[in-house]
């Protein structure tokens, strides 16, 4: 019954999503000549991949309850601590892997407090995001650091496989990866399984601990990677780098059907709520639009994301309790089938 009320939610809530989509697509081709071209759906990736790929791992951490918010922080912090490594003339490769490294020891910082000390994600995330920040921050302070090796450089360039760029090729991977984890594995269900209930979970024999530190710690490597893409893309950081990201990526999740609260989900909804919401924001900057409406405009769906579905759950509730309040009992209709048979 579960799974059959599950696949009917997946339906309307994809299919809602699928016309949206439609919609955003067709005012874009109006408002722009432009909008069909091959480089500007190349663009339409290649400007947010960082932001898209991350998305596909806060699926994981939303539908297991939890959040995190230092997402761009440690993508700011991997880049620029990558700058300042090279700036001080450490061999580039070392200084991705240090990189790469730091970011997973800050995903597993994070991961420690909220599994083993028991704080609420929310809050640990919100402070190491100002911790990581703070530390980018002091790393490069108001310089910006470039001239990186072009073989580093081209991570972040298109045409590495005909138009695609090396970050493009590796979402759809990665997208594979994690479909395949989230639906078809036991570590899959035991996300789910921890988003709906922890404490079940835990008596049912489910490592919620781990299960929840392993994910912060791929978040922290999984961000520390796309900020080195991050500063790929752009050939140069700052410490100001990535800031903000954080909206996008949990809008594009909680638009997908992901519920805040934990416990449902798919990363078939969040991948057409990445397409919804990279149309969006390419129309409206083929259109002139400001970074500020845009954002303006990203922000009023993550409201939205979060609000429609809490309607659509209340409004089902109070369906199902109306049915079952004025249902007839059993005992109301035996005592007039009863009465019927005494008058006849």
């Amino acid at each position: 019954m579960l799974q059959n009320r599950d696949w009917r939610w997946l339906l309307r809530w994809e299919s809602l999503l699928a016309v949206i989509l439609v919609a955003v697509i067709a005012a874009n081709i109006q408002m722009s000549s432009h909008y069909l071209g091959t480089d500007n759906f190349v663009n339409l990736f290649q400007l947010s991949i960082e932001k898209i790929i991350m998305a596909l791992i806060m699926t994981f951490i939303i539908i297991n309850g939890e959040i995190d918010l230092s997402v761009a922080s440690v993508m700011g912090l991997s880049a620029c601590l990558f700058g300042r490594l090279y700036d001080q003339d450490i061999p580039a490769e070392m200084a991705v892997v240090i990189a790469l490294v730091v970011g997973t020891v800050c995903g597993t910082f994070n991961g420690f407090w909220i599994a083993y000390a028991g704080l609420p994600s929310l809050a640990v995330t919100l402070a190491s995001s100002i911790m990581f920040r703070g530390v980018a921050r002091i790393l490069l302070e108001d310089r910006s650091v470039g001239l990186f090796p072009q073989w580093f450089n081209n991570l972040g360039q298109p045409d590495l496989i005909g138009p695609l760029s090396f970050g493009i090729i590796l979402f759809v991977v990665l997208f594979g990866i994690c479909l395949i984890v989230l639906q078809l594995t036991a570590f899959g269900r035991y996300v789910y399984i921890i988003g709906n209930n922890k404490g079940a979970a835990r008596y049912s024999g489910i490592k919620v601990r781990q299960t929840k530190l392993t994910l912060f710690i791929l978040s922290g490597l999984v961000a520390s990677l796309c900020g080195l893409l991050l500063a790929a893309r752009l050939g140069t950081v700052r410490a100001n780098a990535a800031e903000e990201f954080e909206l996008d990526i949990i809008t594009m999740v909680l638009l997908g059907g992901v519920s805040i609260f934990g416990g449902t989900g798919t990363l078939v909804g969040v991948g057409l709520s990445i397409l919804v919401v990279l149309n969006l924001r390419n129309g409206m900057s083929l259109a002139h639009y400001s970074g500020n409406i845009q954002t303006s405009v990203v922000g009023a769906l993550l409201i939205a994301s979060v609000l429609l579905p809490n309607l659509m759950r209340d409004t089902r509730r109070l369906r199902q309790w109306r049915d079952f309040r004025f249902r007839p009992r059993e005992t109301d209709l035996e005592e007039e089938e009863g009465t019927w048979q005494a008058v006849g």
